[in-house]
């Protein structure tokens, strides 16, 4: 396998994540974490992969954040956004972001950590802040460009038919 190939690969795996893609459910699924979740999605408004794609390709004015880790982030992301750990975001925002009136388009692997995250950021006063709803990994199989440190370049997947 050569280096080019190696590399989308990893890109693939690191998106959607490896063997737990096969697994069943994650454990977080039968804990009260899937409550917390579903009551963040309920209280924070979302958009589509759709709706994020159109607002990037219009050259809109949002901030587009990664809440994944830095590892996720660094395999693969949207291009041109930014990373923001889930786990920094109430001591973070503030320099990235300081005008709590900035819209931002918050995303995750599958839309969870981004409704936490948007929840977070509401209650610090971010009222623009909206969730990608379905996550980084549905934006790999529309087959949207992503952005890697791997080949520190734009990449298409084409998903696996």
């Amino acid at each position: 396998m050569n280096r080019r190939s190696m590399a989308y690969l990893l890109v693939l795996i690191g998106w959607l994540g490896g063997s737990e893609t096969l697994a069943a459910e994650p454990a977080w699924m039968n804990s009260p974490v899937k409550e917390m979740v579903a009551q963040a999605r309920a209280a924070t408004k979302s958009i589509t992969i759709e709706q994020l794609k159109k607002a990037i390709d219009d050259g809109e004015d949002v901030i587009v954040v990664d809440v994944r880790t830095p590892k996720e982030y660094e395999a693969a992301h949207i291009p041109e956004s930014v990373n923001l750990p889930r786990g920094l975001l109430e001591f973070s925002i503030w320099s990235l972001v300081p005008d709590q009136q900035e819209t931002l388009y918050v995303y995750c692997k599958t839309g969870a950590r981004a409704a936490l995250a948007v929840k977070q950021l509401n209650d610090l006063g971010y009222a623009n802040a909206f969730a990608v709803d379905t996550g980084g990994a549905e934006w790999v199989r529309t087959g949207y460009p992503i952005q890697t440190a791997i080949t520190d370049e734009e990449v298409i997947l084409q998903p696996v038919q």
